[in-house]
């Protein structure tokens, strides 16, 4: 995402430019194809809406921004109530073509390995940066360590799933149209059933680590067992919450816990399990999720995993234009630089890329103002998260700079927010324009 997006910004300020991607010469555990912008561990950009979410304020700054990230999501759009869910393979298909086609983009399917010693470079390797680039970075920073865990979800069959069980509804029926608001397949389970799935859950056999890896998981990416490790009621307060659904099946019983999927694809043949990133091996997996009712003949188009997860500890590392201190030619954008989420990683991409081609233009440019989504994003990363703590972060407005004078908005979050977004709109087009 990263690296596309700022490959593209550059390109379209007039500089020319190489993009070198490894694969499908040199594969990872998680993707599957050698398209750019491939989408691994879910389809979804996450919230839409511009007023009262982070993301969904993060979303409108790049489509602003003429974000080739967002302007391909919303032509492969799918149903998915206010959220922005994409076709993922025809997505990472326009994304590559869109490049490929672009006359100042040179594509090399060529592995990096090593730090470049001049030049303008942005280092945008994702989640799951290369061995050898890796240990390239750990040497010149002084890192022991940059790795944590990450995990994805499974994404079953629609026509293995049981919907004399399962119903279609979004929670609170959001969405503005009636396929929006029935973006999501529910399945219901009784105290009983959630009990039985808890125990064969925290029973089940999980990956094991190679000697001397440690697990240090995104919260925001957490394996289901580890969220059920935590307590037995902690899924039912977070993935499987029962509220805003009712069962048409059984419309007097309020559900004890629910199992959300999310279509995954324009055909809707295939569902996406919500929040059900997992760390079991794949037996224990398939036994485990035919235990949700309306799964029990479940047949999956992709299991669950783990993978390794890559990133800098920022604050100390990069300067605020996303500059390597140590290496001032070498920028870095996206996953790496500790921002967590398609979004947020595709965001960074494109600064760097704006960043790199002013630079290269002879012309200075500041980051937008720690008031927006992005600037509030390079801020944290760059500077303002401690650095001893670091660890991935969302966009969130708890990144932003309070407003003190919010009429009648300190406790009410939805005028709190409103302020929040009607600000950085303003900063952010005037930046822009500069």
């Amino acid at each position: 995402m990263a690296g596309s997006e700022a490959a593209w910004q550059a390109a379209q300020m007039g500089v020319p430019v190489t993009l070198y991607e490894m694969r499908p010469k040199v594969k990872t555990f998680a993707h599957q194809t050698g398209d750019l912008g491939e989408m691994v561990c879910s389809n979804s950009f996450r919230s839409d809406d511009d007023e009262q979410n982070a993301v969904g304020l993060l979303h409108w700054e790049m489509r602003q921004a003429d974000g080739l990230i967002m302007n391909t999501a919303q032509k492969h759009r799918l149903p998915a109530g206010g959220a922005l869910a994409v076709d993922r393979e025809p997505f990472a298909q326009s994304v590559t073509a869109a490049l490929r086609s672009h006359p100042l983009i040179t594509i090399q399917d060529e592995e990096i390995t090593d730090l470049p010693t001049q030049g303008h470079w942005i280092i945008a390797t994702g989640p799951l940066t290369s061995d050898g680039l890796a240990k390239a970075i750990a040497d010149e920073t002084g890192t022991e360590s940059l790795a944590f865990f990450d995990a994805i979800a499974p994404i079953a069959y629609a026509d293995s799933i049981d919907m004399s069980i399962a119903w279609m509804q979004s929670r609170y029926d959001k969405g503005e149209t009636e396929e929006e608001q029935k973006a999501y397949l529910n399945c219901p389970m009784t105290k009983v059933q959630y009990e039985d799935f808890i125990d064969a859950l925290l029973a089940a056999e999980k990956t094991e680590f190679k000697d001397g890896e440690t697990a240090g998981y995104f919260d925001g990416c957490l394996p289901i067992e580890v969220m059920a490790e935590r307590g037995r009621e902690t899924l039912r307060f977070g993935p499987m919450k029962p509220v805003g659904l009712t069962n048409p099946h059984t419309p007097d019983q309020k559900p004890y816990a629910v199992v959300q999927l999310r279509r995954d694809n324009a055909l809707g043949t295939l569902f996406n399990m919500v929040g059900f990133q997992t760390k079991m091996k794949y037996g224990a997996q398939t036994d485990v999720f035919r235990m949700i009712p309306g799964l029990a003949d479940a047949q999956f188009a992709r299991l669950g995993g783990i993978h390794r997860n890559t990133f800098l500890n920022s604050p100390t590392l990069l300067d605020e234009q996303l500059r390597l201190k140590s290496k001032p030619h070498v920028r870095f954008a996206g996953q790496i630089t500790g921002v967590e989420g398609y979004v947020e990683s595709a965001a960074m991409g494109l600064l760097a890329g704006r960043l790199a081609a002013q630079e290269i233009l002879g012309q200075s440019l500041q980051p937008p103002p720690p008031e927006t989504a992005m600037g509030a994003l390079v801020t944290h990363i760059t500077g303002g998260a401690e650095a001893k703590t670091f660890q991935p972060m969302n966009v969130n407005f708890g990144l932003f700079p309070p407003i003190a004078d919010i009429k009648g908005g300190r406790k009410n979050r939805k005028l709190r927010y409103k302020a929040y977004t009607d600000r950085a709109k303003q900063l952010f087009s005037d930046w822009l324009q500069s």
